[in-house]
């Protein structure tokens, strides 16, 4: 009997422990205005290159993704909403798409899924100026003066994101 109840308390725990750990919001770093967000070009899902200069004057999200990863899924319809709302107060969305090699999928992914920001199609040399993206969503919010203010590891809920855009339009 006495087993029994310490295997239940101890499964119990794991549970708890378990729900705690998924409901915690990703983890997230924050960076002094000294921390420039490292140019890069690369080709969309249409064939068309884009730098991130391109979009200096605007708070961007620059979100590290794949077709693949369920959490990275998750958040795609935040970002919809998100930039269908802010565009015009001076917003941009650049998704990176890191599937290997996977031009058609990314984009018929994208159409698909109605993305309606700029999706990029990923490479190891992008990934590594960011600081080498281990773990994927990884999404960084840059300010107007392309100053990396915020970066995020893991699935966030779509107020996250809405409360540093709003700090930075």
């Amino acid at each position: 009997m006495r087993k029994a109840i310490f295997i239940i308390s101890g499964c119990l725990i794991l549970i708890i422990a378990a729900f705690t750990l998924t409901k915690q919001p990703a983890a997230s770093r924050k960076f002094g205005s000294e921390k420039k967000a490292p140019e890069f070009s690369l080709k969309d899902i249409n064939g068309l290159e884009r730098k991130l200069s391109d979009f200096k004057g605007r708070v961007v999200i620059i979100d590290f993704w794949a077709t693949w990863c369920p959490p990275c899924r998750q958040e795609i319809p935040h970002f919809i909403g998100l930039y269908d709302q802010y565009k015009s107060r001076g917003l941009e969305i650049i998704g990176i798409a890191l599937d290997r090699n996977e031009e058609r999928i990314v984009s018929a992914f994208a159409a698909k899924n109605k993305i309606n920001y700029i999706v990029l199609l990923g490479n190891e040399e992008v990934s590594d100026l960011y600081g080498g993206i281990a773990a994927i969503p990884t999404t960084f919010i840059v300010d107007k003066d392309g100053n990396i203010r915020k970066k995020y590891i893991g699935y966030n809920e779509k107020e996250v994101f809405e409360k540093d855009i709003k700090e930075l339009l």
